[in-house]
């Protein structure tokens, strides 16, 4: 089992290498997952791109992440972590090679839907993190390796224009695009060489079936069902933002396809998520390996309000601070990036409260804040002084992501084996969030954009009410046949 030795944060050795080398893979799959943002205004005129088609691209890089997240988290629990991110890295790095070499919208849009795939990334290194560190370290540990590999995308935009400038010409932004696909190669088997799924000794427990994730009760059974409701809606949204109603890219016949494939997805995982889970309608399971999956439930909600809320509100703030203040863009855009800026801090920080002073009450506090921060907001207006409200977007931001590092640090206290699947989950709801959100905001204003921010979060703050603190151990059974009991309090 792991040591309980505390973080050292400066130590390159057992739990903290692994804690290290998780942080940087997700570091890399951001930056490969937005490479193209902040060249996008190059790669349109390279391409002869319409501002129509760059929309389209940015819609196309998250479509896929919502299903991929639950692929991901269930290849995980299977594969083991070590194999399955390194097996992303170096698949993914391809249609980031693609991308870098589109000559035509379509090239690029392909290369742009498949990439969606490497956003998935994240959950991985959450079981990761979770077989090394002990219960009361790992708020913080999640926090940090969320908190940092977030940042991934803010260091794209700082160093890929920059690359694309050393490379010089028509084709500097390709050279940047390939480099970052050649860096997710790289470390594909620097990964795999340098880590392990468990500390020496440790038994890596993996679901009893894959396929659909497990419940241990029959009213858990039909909750998955509703639970798996809103990631089909935002798909079905995606899809609608893509037909003619929206920028176009897929024909009216197109379209119905889309939708008629969707129904059909969601009838086919209710068939196998009863064929992974029909035991439970015919004997109960036993108590000490049951699990609750209105937690699963709660955390999810939370995700869509606070994960959901950052990547629409990334990608909304610097226009919003530019037409509410009259600001040109690329400063907008420096006093925007400080939002994403205080993940560095602030994901690591609610991990760390949420291991002092308990998941539950922590996730109260910041979910309050968050709807409190959301309100301040949306009354924000030109004639507000300008360094009010960046410091009010830069207080919204803290409670947003402290709370994505408080909900992460319950989310691996539910169910070891099924660890990467909960978190596939839960991630998922984020890009919901983020769908759900982002239109929202094409047919209202900024002020009730961030209005509806917070009543989100409200009903998240309800939600949170019906969750229990995870206390005592969670019961596993090793292949032995042994039973293992895991300390989450």
């Amino acid at each position: 089992m792991s040591t309980q030795d505390g973080i050292k944060i400066w130590s390159f050795t057992g739990k903290m290498k692994v804690l290290h080398l998780s942080w940087i893979a997700f570091f890399i799959t951001f930056v490969v997952w937005f490479n193209h943002a902040p060249l996008l205004a190059v790669i349109g005129t390279s391409l002869g791109l319409t501002a129509s088609e760059v929309k389209t691209l940015l819609i196309l890089n998250v479509a896929l992440t919502i299903p991929a997240r639950v692929i991901i988290g269930m290849l995980t629990d299977k594969y083991g972590p070590r194999l399955t991110y390194s097996l992303l890295l170096g698949i993914c790095s391809i249609p980031c090679f693609m991308f870098a070499m589109a000559d035509s919208f379509e090239q690029a849009a392909i290369a742009r839907f498949l990439l969606g795939f490497i956003g998935a990334g994240f959950v991985i290194g959450i079981r990761m993190v979770s077989e090394w560190f002990p219960a009361n370290e790992l708020g913080t540990a999640e926090g940090i390796y969320g908190g940092w590999g977030n940042f991934g995308s803010a260091a794209a935009a700082m160093s890929l224009p920059a690359i694309a400038l050393f490379f010089g010409g028509d084709d500097g932004w390709r050279y940047a695009v390939g480099l970052s696909g050649l860096l997710s190669l790289a470390f594909s088997f620097i990964w795999y060489f340098n880590v392990s799924d468990t500390p020496k000794g440790s038994t890596y427990f993996k679901p009893k079936q894959t396929g659909a994730m497990e419940v241990t009760s029959k009213g858990d059974f039909f909750l998955l069902l509703v639970a798996k409701l809103p990631m089909y809606a935002a798909l079905v949204l995606l899809t609608w933002k893509l037909s003619p109603a929206g920028v176009q890219l897929l024909s009216e016949n197109g379209a119905y396809i889309a939708y008629a494939c969707l129904v059909l997805l969601y009838l086919l995982e209710i068939k196998q998520t009863y064929k992974v889970n029909r035991q439970v309608f015919q004997e109960e399971v036993p108590e000490a390996h049951r699990y609750k999956f209105k937690q699963v439930l709660v955390l999810n909600v939370l995700y869509f309000a606070t994960f959901g809320s950052e990547l629409a509100v990334v990608s909304m703030l610097p226009l919003f601070f530019s037409e509410v203040f009259s600001l040109d863009m690329v400063y907008a855009g420096l006093l925007a990036s400080l939002y994403a800026f205080m993940n560095l801090m602030s994901r690591p920080g609610g991990g760390w409260i949420s291991d002092k002073f308990g998941r539950k009450k922590t996730l109260l506090i910041l979910t309050a804040g968050l709807a409190l921060g959301y309100l301040a907001m949306s009354a924000i207006d030109n004639t507000w002084p300008l360094f009010v409200a960046v410091i009010a977007a830069m207080a919204c931001s803290f409670f947003v992501q402290a709370g994505e590092g408080a909900v992460f640090a319950a989310v691996p206290l539910i169910k070891r084996r099924l660890t990467g699947q909960i978190a596939g989950m839960t991630g998922a709801y984020g890009n919901v969030g983020a769908v759900v959100y982002l239109t929202v905001l094409s047919m209202v204003s900024y002020q009730t954009f961030f209005l509806v921010i917070a009543g989100t979060a409200v009903l998240g703050f309800t939600a949170l009410l019906f969750m229990e603190e995870p206390s005592g151990t969670i019961t596993e059974v090793r292949e032995d046949g042994s039973i293992e009991l895991i300390n989450v309090s």
